[in-house]
């Protein structure tokens, strides 16, 4: 393919043809490749509301990419610019991503055309229960088939609006909490759900800089301890990944950017004083510990750093651009933030890029926990917490009486406390995103043709998918 073909790929193309190459490298049969890549099924809907005494009609897309498994999973987007190849594109991915971390999900996704900024909550409230009404009607939404979950545009807010309307669509569905991920707590979500994107990004870059043979690519020196990141995205990806990066593994977080400008800081900013000024002023403009640029946003993609985190929207790394990028490592905690032409041009050049559907997993990893723990109707931890800390007890007091000595206090609270429901969440988080590099960093080193990271996360992905076609007789 010319580098002029690969200019005008389209999101969707773009993502089968990184899929291909993985298919290729694993000498896959043409008909079974197409089998896999196509998408199952796509819905449009187009549905009246009135606001403030007129009718706007609203677009929404559902697109199914695979029911390998079920429920599909994906989550919703409400955006100004948002349209169906964005849409199947998306779906596919989240088929793939499902995949690499082992959660038994097919791969949805869907998506608004709206401005939320331009309506008010009781405005945002009708349009969100409208569309749920359309998806529920024609079976794009339910606890056992298609589950959604919060994405750009959309969060606890709307999961909850959109909850409590298919619970009144189907009161006799006792698993109703089920039908979206991402609830507020105190309506069936679970704690850890909010940052958890931004938590799996943290602990996917720990667990590569884990591998001293795979750091040793980058030419970074060990450990993540003043490293310079700059972050393209400071929405709630981008924050939390960088408040933890910054709060609890020592990086120097010297930008972040915003559609509005980039904020800069050489010497390190505070994230989360960044971030609430953001929240409080709605502009980073003005902020005292940084250097406030307006537009050109994507100039933070070309600055020169440790880790590049683009965490804003598709199609930010182009052909246009590729060049100017200098970090020595990305990790795309967005989707599809680097186009295909773009991606060849830096594996080319030998930049090591940690993909989007490993890197920013960990939505749908605790999406999978708070499902499960929907349809099971009992808090993680419940019956056994208590049982665990008084085990934790009994062990500091027989140590007590072997040693004569007394536990530090410290020691004795460590020991003895049982695993709350967000530590059990970061537990099954951590061991995820940690077996998934684990797979991703084997088959890189064991097939020859797999010479990057998003090429072995696909790899791994299609085998499975592959397989589980092959298990119920579909090739």
């Amino acid at each position: 393919m010319t580098d002029h073909q690969c200019q005008k790929l389209s999101f969707r193309e773009s993502v089968d043809h990184m899929a291909d190459r993985a298919m290729e490298a694993l000498d896959m049969a043409p008909d079974v490749a197409v089998a896999i890549k196509s998408c199952n099924a796509v819905i449009q809907v187009k549905f009246p509301v009135k606001i403030r005494g007129k009718v706007e009609v609203f677009s929404g897309w559902r697109a199914v990419h695979s029911t390998h498994r079920l429920p599909a999973k994906g989550g919703i987007r409400y955006a100004d610019c948002v349209d169906q190849d964005e849409v199947e594109a998306l779906a596919a991915l989240m088929t793939y991503k499902c995949a690499i971390v082992d959660v038994p999900f097919g791969g949805s996704k869907g998506g608004l055309l709206v401005d939320p900024s331009k309506y008010q909550r009781n405005e945002m409230e009708l349009i969100t229960r409208r569309f749920t009404l359309e998806l529920v009607r024609k079976g794009f939404l339910s606890p056992a088939t298609n589950v959604p979950a919060p994405d750009m545009g959309t969060g606890q807010r709307e999961m909850a609006w959109m909850a409590d309307t298919y619970k009144h669509l189907n009161p006799e569905d006792i698993n109703y909490s089920a039908c979206v991920t991402g609830k507020p707590v105190e309506h069936g979500g679970i704690r850890g759900r909010t940052e958890a994107t931004g938590r799996g990004v943290q602990y996917a870059l720990q667990e590569f800089f884990r591998h001293p043979d795979a750091l040793k690519e980058t030419g970074l020196s060990a450990g993540l301890g003043g490293k310079r990141v700059v972050v393209q995205g400071f929405g709630n990806v981008g924050y939390h990944a960088a408040k933890f990066l910054f709060e609890e593994d020592g990086c120097k977080v010297i930008a972040v950017a915003n559609s509005k400008g980039v904020l800069v800081n050489e010497d390190g900013l505070d994230v989360e004083a960044a971030y609430r000024y953001k929240v409080e002023h709605k502009s980073m403009e003005g902020f005292p510990g940084g250097r406030y640029e307006r537009g050109g946003t994507k100039r933070a993609l070309e600055m020169d750093c440790d880790i590049l985190m683009p965490a804003a929207t598709e199609g930010q790394i182009d052909i246009e651009n590729v060049d100017r990028v200098k970090a020595k490592m990305i990790i795309e905690a967005a989707n599809g933030p680097i186009t295909f032409a773009a991606d060849e041009k830096l594996n080319k050049r030998g930049t090591i890029i940690i993909p989007d559907a490993y890197a920013n997993a960990g939505g749908v990893i605790v999406s999978y926990f708070e499902w499960i723990r929907n349809l099971s109707h009992i808090r993680f931890g419940r019956m056994q917490r208590w049982h665990d800390e008084l085990q934790g007890l009994a062990q500091t007091e027989a140590l007590e009486n072997v040693t004569g000595k007394q536990v530090p206090d410290s020691f004795r609270k460590k020991i003895s406390s049982g695993a709350s429901e967000l530590d059990l969440v970061h537990s099954g988080l951590h061991d995820s995103m940690c077996s998934a590099f684990q797979e991703m960093w084997q088959t890189r080193s064991e097939i020859e043709k797999v010479t990057n990271y998003r090429t072995a996360a696909y790899v791994n992905a299609i085998r499975k998918i592959a397989r589980s076609y092959l298990d119920i007789g579909v090739y």
